[in-house]
């Protein structure tokens, strides 16, 4: 296995505080605010604490030095962080507004960028404090803000990734047959913490039926002989995400089973090899799909083709019909079409991509050929 990443510096983080606040004025918008979540960790290198109601908020604005309005009590946790000597810390006290301190920092008429899951209640302030100020998610504003990665964050990927091929390498040696999906999902959770994941975010194990539902939680079905079982796992290891699916069998399969095991496998390798510079997203997902609906299958395709992948284990971009952002070098997602037939099983197959400079370059490289186990 790959060793630790050097970290991220205040320089890392400035540069990435510095290209939000221009992709902000790029878009129109006056600035970015920034709650606790993925976003701040990936512009600032703080996670406050994850119960904290009170209010946390970065903000950045092109022309403007970054600000992080914080609790008193925590300034000093958020004075630790990585990015802290890139940005200034601005505190509020208990029986303080904090919506006070925070709005001399904003355009009192601004149409402002704000993390996916900032609080509601701390929007409301601000817009009681800042009658004519506005605000729009960074999903729908900002979009591509985290999408590129850089070098170092790509070695992280890359090491998550190498942390699942191993889990699936190992899982394959353990019994199937005879034991609750939630046991074979708990040695995958065991096996993606021995191979240095930080978190376990995902341990799907859908066995026979159980397949067909592409979000199925493991549960205490006990996995028989003849049962084809999907395996979708991954989390986070140094901060980076992983995500993969292979679908086994136990036993020998039949010739339905494993022609549709063969149809998803050559989909997904049809998408991965389309996957270049300069194409839309929606592409990847048309073909996998145009593959799908060619061998009968269409209608049980009934998800995206991929979604993005970084500090969380999903995020933009989203290989899906509709998405015309064109893949970019640097780019990462998931690329996982699958067949899905009820009451009777189903197949899905994924590996993270990058894209390169002229193709793209899978991060998960364990045999996608249906394995047998038992």
């Amino acid at each position: 296995m790959t060793g630790t990443p050097a970290p991220f510096t205040a320089d890392d983080y400035q540069a990435r505080m510095e290209r939000a606040a221009r992709a902000a004025a790029d878009a129109g918008l006056a600035g970015v605010l920034v709650a606790p979540g993925p976003d701040l960790v990936w512009l600032t290198g703080y996670a406050p604490p994850a119960a904290t109601e009170r209010l946390t908020l970065l903000v950045l604005a092109a022309g403007q030095d970054p600000v992080l309005v914080v609790p008193t009590l925590e300034a000093p946790d958020a004075e630790k962080a990585a990015g802290a000597p890139a940005l200034t810390l601005r505190d509020w006290t208990d029986g303080k507004d904090p919506y006070a301190t925070t709005a001399p920092l904003l355009d009192a008429g601004g149409r402002f960028g704000v993390s996916d899951n900032a609080w509601a209640l701390h929007l409301l302030g601000l817009q009681k404090a800042l009658p004519g100020t506005s605000y729009v998610s960074l999903t729908e504003s900002l979009p591509m803000l985290r999408a590129v990665k850089d070098a170092a964050e790509l070695e992280r990927l890359a090491a998550a990734g190498e942390a699942a091929d191993a889990t699936y390498e190992e899982i394959l040696k353990v019994a199937f047959a005879g034991r609750r999906e939630s046991e074979v999902a708990g040695d995958l959770a065991d096996l993606l913490r021995r191979f240095g994941h930080s978190q376990v975010d995902f341990t799907v194990v859908g066995s026979g039926p159980n397949g067909a539902n592409p979000h199925h939680e493991a549960g205490e079905r006990v996995i028989e002989n003849g049962d084809m079982v999907v395996l979708d796992f991954g989390g986070l290891k140094h901060g980076y995400g992983s995500d993969t699916s292979r679908t086994v069998h136990v036993g020998e399969p039949s010739a339905e089973e494993r022609r549709v095991h063969d149809v998803v496998r050559e989909a997904q390798e049809a998408a991965f090899r389309a996957v270049r510079p300069g194409i839309a997203c929606q592409d990847v997902d048309r073909v996998a799909r145009a593959h799908i609906t060619e061998a009968g299958y269409g209608d049980r395709f009934i998800h995206r083709t991929g979604h993005g992948i970084g500090v969380t284990t999903h995020e933009p971009p989203y290989m899906i019909e509709g998405e015309e952002q064109p893949l970019v070098p640097g780019m990462c997602f998931s690329v996982e079409p699958g067949i899905y037939l009820p009451g009777r099983f189903g197949v899905r197959i994924e590996d993270i991509v990058t894209v390169t400079e002229d193709g793209g370059r899978r991060l998960n490289n364990t045999s996608r050929e249906m394995a047998v186990v038992h």
